[in-house]
């Protein structure tokens, strides 16, 4: 039995990694940070049908190609006093304080964010305390956005977490449906959350990104293609 076989394929101007496997349709993913193509394929699929398939995609694969080829390298942040952080859209000031507790988060209009932290902790925790406060803020507004779509998209989501993703904002595992949101999100506005979340519930409904998808997302936000973009662009540093 045949497992995989992985080949390089040309496709107009584009290099594509082709992998073959036992699978029932075929996949074309972009990969961040220079836009490297890779296709999945299932064994019955003839050569001339993947080329065909990559070609019809062509657009699609340019635009998430000059995505990640506009998109600026994220500083790396220290967690020192005087950084901007991104939360919720807005940029806020950090401010470190020495305490000889246990770490906390504290976000005040006129200080903005104030991390309160061991003398000694190093950048590692002081970056841990913020992503567990990103966290906390994603699981206080998650709830209420899956309970408020379930019925007007008509499904139920039996599980949900968040976890860092590279590459993803969320994902959905249709047979458990289980949906995860990336802990990026907490950087964004909320309405980008609340796209997210529409977006991985209506994958209970509709695998593909198809029109039916396209035409689940206009019903349930009208307006979806606005904050998608947003993401696209980054609005965090």
């Amino acid at each position: 039995m045949r497992l995989t076989e992985q080949t390089l394929l040309q496709v107009s101007d584009l290099h594509v990694q082709l992998t073959r496997k036992t699978i029932k349709n075929l996949r074309i993913m972009v990969y961040p940070p220079d836009g490297q193509v890779r296709v999945s394929a299932p064994w019955s699929m003839s050569d001339s049908a993947v080329h065909a398939a990559i070609l019809a995609r062509l657009s699609w694969i340019k635009n998430h190609q000059h995505q990640f080829q506009n998109q600026k390298a994220s500083p790396v942040l220290q967690y020192r006093s005087g950084e901007i952080h991104t939360y919720l859209g807005v940029d806020y000031p950090l401010q470190i304080h020495p305490v000889s507790g246990r770490g906390r988060i504290e976000l005040h209009a006129s200080s903005g964010i104030n991390l309160y932290c061991r003398p000694e902790a190093s950048r590692a925790e002081r970056e841990a305390l913020m992503l567990d406060w990103h966290r906390q803020t994603l699981k206080s507004h998650i709830p209420g956005m899956i309970a408020h779509y379930e019925p007007i998209l008509g499904v139920q989501v039996a599980e949900w977490g968040v976890k860092r993703m590279k590459t993803r904002w969320g994902t959905c595992n249709i047979r458990a449906r289980r949906i995860w949101l990336g802990l990026e999100l907490a950087r964004y506005p909320p309405i980008c959350l609340k796209y997210v979340v529409v977006h991985e519930m209506a994958h209970l409904l509709e695998r593909l990104h198809n029109a039916r998808f396209k035409r689940i997302l206009d019903g349930a936000m009208p307006g979806w293609r606005t904050v998608k973009n947003q993401l696209r662009d980054g609005y965090s540093r």
